[in-house]
């Protein structure tokens, strides 16, 4: 429990059987639920996962990969299930700090917010993001940041790809509550559908972490027009509202939003 509160953490991976159990040994311990979703890995990520000992972990296994959206969206659906207060999400992959996990769980255990994200760009200790994130990297967020702006007309959010979050059971109900992108566009998707919802935002500043060796398995070329294509169509729907469903996955991989009982 953190401060009364059932607290979980959704670890999403792909192929990240040589980081999984370092992430999982990073997850502080007033954790109560982590469940790893294994997103149709081949590498042995799942079994890794599964041979580590830890109160309260569960392994959801895809047999096939549908996207990192699905993958915390099935997270989510869990999460809701077990009856946690708040859910986190902390990549497979070792580049989410937990010394900065309290801190974006404090604003919604509060109920001062629904959501907390990260902001990378806001981090003003010791290795800013301008310094560790590779440049195409840092490009592209700085724009889809401000397209995401635009979008859901929330001037006060901004490294809109950081996927280092927590969400109270309310945002969780309205994020699964149509269909989910799938892939890499859905941190944008997920902001359209909150910011639609008037539910509450707040950036929160993290550590930006870019360990040696490190390179992204995201192609710019393959993510960028889904993406800009789920902007616009935000964009559209905010300015000429008709429903909070109206945002269909525009990488055709749309899941259900099937919420937990």
């Amino acid at each position: 429990m953190y401060r009364d509160h059932r607290v979980a953490v959704v670890v999403p991976a792909f192929n990240e059987a040589g980081k999984i159990v370092r992430t999982l040994q990073s997850i502080p311990d007033f954790v109560d639920d982590v469940i790893v979703v294994d997103d149709g890995s081949v590498d042995g990520t799942a079994e890794q996962a599964s041979a580590f000992v830890r109160q309260g972990l569960e392994i959801i296994k895809h047999p096939t990969n549908l996207g990192v959206g699905a993958a915390i969206a099935a997270g989510y659906r869990r999460a809701l299930a077990l009856g946690c207060d708040v859910t986190a999400v902390m990549a497979g992959d070792t580049q989410m700090c937990p010394l900065d996990l309290t801190g974006l769980l404090d604003p919604v255990v509060s109920g001062a917010v629904d959501y907390a994200k990260g902001n990378r760009f806001a981090w003003r200790g010791q290795g800013r993001a301008f310094e560790l994130m590779p440049f195409s990297r840092w490009l592209g967020n700085v724009i889809l940041s401000q397209l995401t702006r635009v979008a859901t007309g929330n001037h006060a959010i901004f490294d809109s790809q950081c996927g280092y979050t927590a969400a109270s059971r309310r945002a969780l109900s309205t994020i699964l509550s149509g269909p989910v992108f799938a892939r890499y566009g859905y941190p944008n998707a997920l902001l359209i559908r909150l910011c639609a919802a008037g539910l509450s935002i707040q950036d929160i500043p993290v550590r930006p972490v870019y360990g040696e060796g490190w390179r992204s398995g995201i192609r710019p070329h393959a993510v960028a027009l889904p993406i800009l294509a789920l902007l616009w169509q935000g964009f559209k729907t905010r300015i000429s509202p008709r429903s909070l469903g109206a945002l269909p996955d525009a990488s055709s991989r749309a899941l259900p939003g099937r919420e937990a009982p």
